[in-house]
């Protein structure tokens, strides 16, 4: 059996197209329908989260009619395994260590940003100003200040920006959102929701065990993975576990609570709450981390019409125990809870369940991708649009800034601060 070449051993035998002409074989795209509805995608940032992005991606290059072109990271290693695994798919991509050269790349019509929290305002900026549609991870931003930027440049640019909140595409919470207007709840008072864990003794959140005198490998460029965030030497914990520090992440609230709470703000149509405040501590886990390794909070929100004349959110964030709380939403008439399958209604006066709603659509990066692609072709209202992942981030900051300053915070807005 002749022994098939490996990628590096084609690359000295084989001179590649330039970035912005990189492509599948031509026997390959033989069998897709439509080459010239072709998406090409870019992908910044190549760790663990981005692995999702990537297999969605390749999996629907065929039915979704898209190939992803580059591949980008400040870590050449992880980069070049992405690389690896578009050719295993068949697949050519070029490799590149910064992202502002695939934002050159004329070719290029999406980028998915999946870097460290830190990163995501200025590449996102810097790719709508390039004339990009972005797929960005959550939180959509590090900062408040930072999402209205955000917001604010989608609609100059009049460009698509999915927020990947995946939850977003089960259809769960806009059903939600049209029985609780249809008055079926009556008046909303509460909701409350969770995202609990169980880490063991030995090794809290977001920890991997790294050996803090890790070496920096050869081929990380550490000053450009701190970027916009204060300048400081190589250290291997802030890297591999930069979750647990403030200059990269906002821990609990902004990598879990943003998921649950934006749930929340689409089946009760919430924007802007108008106080909040963030309770926890580091509790079990007090291992330099700058986070709280168990943390909650409670946002309260103004009058939304035929919704609610004002109401609270709480959301639970333990780390150190997984017992969960019902998903639901309480209204004077009767209870919506969440349900694996969808939602059910529960009146409040028989306890009887007097509705349910079966979900179509999932939790899911694929169907995510779907809707943003659909949303550039045909013009398809986005599942998690821009305007929402702002409202996640004023919530979720806000409650981070209560935590550390010990007080509950007011939104003001005319300043569009939390004061």
């Amino acid at each position: 059996m002749k022994k098939q070449a490996t990628r590096r051993e084609f690359l000295k035998t084989t001179t590649l197209a330039s970035a912005t002409a990189a492509s599948f074989t031509a026997a390959s795209y033989a069998q897709v329908v439509g080459a010239n509805d072709r998406l090409n995608a870019a992908i910044i940032g190549c760790g663990g989260i981005s692995q999702s992005h990537l297999r969605a991606l390749l999996d629907m290059h065929r039915q979704e009619n898209v190939r992803v072109l580059a591949v980008c990271d400040v870590y050449e290693t992880r980069a070049r395994n992405f690389q690896d695994q578009i050719w295993r798919a068949g697949g050519r991509a070029e490799l590149v260590k910064d992202y502002r050269n695939i934002l050159e790349m004329r070719d290029v019509d999406t980028v998915s940003i999946c870097t460290p929290e830190h990163w995501h305002s200025r590449q996102a900026l810097d790719a709508l100003d390039a004339g990009k549609h972005v797929y960005c991870e959550k939180p959509m931003t590090h900062s408040v200040e930072e999402s209205l930027a955000v917001v604010d440049k989608v609609r100059q640019t009049g460009l698509k920006f999915q927020v990947d909140v995946q939850g977003m595409s089960d259809d769960s919470y806009a059903s939600a959102y049209e029985a609780i207007r249809a008055g079926k709840l009556g008046p909303v008072v509460a909701a409350q929701i969770e995202y609990v864990r169980t880490y063991p003794a030995e090794q809290g959140p977001w920890r991997t065990g790294v050996d803090p005198k890790l070496p920096k490998p050869p081929d990380l460029d550490w000053e450009a993975w701190l970027g916009p965030a204060p300048k400081r030497p190589w250290n291997a914990p802030r890297y591999y576990e930069w979750r647990n520090y403030k200059d990269y992440s906002g821990g609990i609230a902004t990598d879990l609570f943003v998921h649950r709470l934006t749930r929340i703000l689409k089946a009760c149509g919430l924007t802007f709450p108008s106080r909040v405040a963030g309770m926890g501590g580091i509790y079990l886990w007090d291992d330099g981390r700058e986070l709280p390794d168990n943390f909650e909070m409670l946002a309260e929100y103004p009058v939304v019409k035929d919704v609610t004349p004002g109401m609270t959110v709480h959301i639970l964030g333990t780390m150190a125990n997984s017992r969960r709380i019902e998903h639901l939403i309480r209204g004077h008439k009767a209870t919506l809870i969440f349900t694996s399958e969808g939602w059910e209604i529960v009146d409040e006066e028989s306890r009887e369940v007097v509705e349910t709603h079966k979900k179509s659509g999932d939790e899911s990066i694929p169907l995510h991708y779907g809707n943003f692609h659909a949303a550039i072709r045909h013009g398809e209202a986005l599942n998690c649009p821009a305007t929402l992942g702002l409202y996640g981030v004023v919530a979720v900051a806000g409650a981070n800034q209560s935590w550390f300053e010990r007080r509950m915070l007011a939104w003001d807005a005319t300043t569009r601060k939390w004061t």
